[in-house]
């Protein structure tokens, strides 16, 4: 199955719902030729849903009761991906499917990316997540 992906024009919305339908930690942001322009973390959509009083004050959070949390996704309300995605890393987290699990690693860590979008010949192939890769390096 291919890796869902969102373009800058995607409704952040929608892009909420793909991360929650599918259990995502991310979604990788395509430009108009399908080729990966960005990583948007779950967590930067939540950014925008969350109020900053919310964020900068945990007392503030826990007046909020789960009814009321729910209004805070209407934050998302005619908002686009292009208005989530977190300042661009000096470094997109791109591999080749050649590369090894440590070279994945160290990307995650070096671009704070939970996800990497493995792409061959210019053409998106799939993603490791962190959780993907944890799995593969984490004696069990």
């Amino acid at each position: 199955m291919p890796w869902p992906t969102v373009t800058l024009a995607t409704p952040a919305i929608e892009a909420a719902r793909i991360l929650a339908d599918a259990d995502l930690p991310g979604l990788i942001v395509v430009d108009d030729n399908g080729a990966p322009f960005a990583v948007l973390p779950g967590t930067q959509v939540l950014r925008l849903a969350v109020p900053s009083y919310c964020q900068d004050d945990p007392t503030l959070a826990q007046l909020v009761d789960e009814a009321a949390a729910d209004v805070f996704m209407r934050e998302l309300d005619g908002r686009t991906v292009r208005e989530c995605l977190p300042p661009q890393p000096h470094e997109l987290p791109v591999v080749s499917p050649q590369v090894t699990v440590f070279e994945i690693a160290a990307l995650m860590a070096r671009t704070r990316s939970p996800l990497v979008a493995v792409v061959d010949g210019g053409i998106l192939q799939g993603a490791v997540t962190l959780h993907g890769l944890l799995d593969r390096v984490v004696p069990q």
